[in-house]
């Protein structure tokens, strides 16, 4: 029997009516809108696109757009300036600093300057050690929307055998944290490790993040397992995941395919992370 296609899209829809409706909420009693500063630094065409899609959203949830663009020669000076200000800019509640960033520009510095309560994207320093401990902070969006779709689909975590492919700092390691914290069993896989499908087929749940077009394939997965493909590869034929999908189809028990899968709970997580962070803002 093929495996239940996980609809991310459909997924993401929900949560973004509710958290438009839970903004509404808010604004009604605070008299404050949540704000979201969307930074983009250059003329990246792919990072305009990303950012226009985001923008967009906000507007849609009736979070207030507080977007500011500086030019591909901006110095690290400017741009520091520039967050360090939306900082301390009480109508601004989330920060999003739009990766890559031009070429002279230090990614990892210029992100941990972003204040904790207000990292929307839940990559900075801080951020990361608050979600290592298990202490309260904002999360990073993809990660957490891998496990709101495991949720959606009742999958049980605790107790379960997880194998993670990828260890990035924005996909591989959140993933592993979030899941332990549900009591998940989680081994992370990478370049190194050996007989990669042998260990991928031993998991109840398989997160495929690590950007290799088509890594796993059938003998990579357990009969009846969640497979989770948070890849996404431009091939001339066209998009694809790290998961080999038709042939994966015929063994797992729940798939997400690529695109509509993973790619769409991103921005979803990205608006209930923004209202989050007004209401702690508010909290305080």
């Amino acid at each position: 029997m093929a495996a239940t296609l996980i609809d991310g899209r459909a997924i993401a829809q929900d949560v973004r009516a509710q958290v438009a409706r839970d903004v509404a909420g808010f604004t009604a009693q605070t008299g404050v809108a949540p704000g979201l500063a969307t930074v983009l630094v250059g003329d990246d065409p792919a990072s305009a696109v990303y950012v226009a899609n985001k923008r967009r959203a906000c507007a849609e949830a009736g979070i207030a757009d507080l977007h500011r663009h500086l030019p591909a020669s901006a110095s690290a000076a400017e741009v520091t300036a520039l967050l360090l200000a939306l900082n301390e800019d009480p109508a601004c509640h989330g920060i999003l600093l739009q990766r890559p960033l031009p070429d002279g520009l230090d990614d990892a510095a210029l992100s941990a300057l972003i204040a904790p309560d207000k990292d929307v994207d839940g990559l900075t320093p801080i951020s990361a050690g608050r979600l290592m401990q298990g202490a309260p902070g904002l999360r990073p969006c993809t990660p957490v929307g891998v496990v709101e779709l495991l949720d959606r689909h009742h999958v049980p975590l605790e107790g379960a055998e997880v194998v993670i492919v990828g260890r990035s700092d924005l996909v591989g390691k959140p993933v592993a944290h979030l899941l332990l914290q549900r009591n998940a069993t989680v081994t992370i896989c990478h370049s190194r490790t050996r007989d990669l499908p042998a260990v991928c087929a031993r998991a109840d749940v398989l997160v495929a993040a690590v950007g290799v077009p088509r890594l796993l394939g059938a003998d990579a997965v357990k009969p009846g397992a969640a497979v989770i493909d948070v890849g996404m590869n431009r091939l001339p034929e066209g998009l694809c995941g790290d998961v080999d999908f038709d042939a994966v189809r015929a063994v797992a028990g729940l798939l997400t395919p690529v695109p509509g899968g993973v790619g769409p709970m991103t921005i979803a997580m990205l608006l209930r992370n923004t209202l989050e962070a007004a209401r702690l803002q508010a909290a305080r």
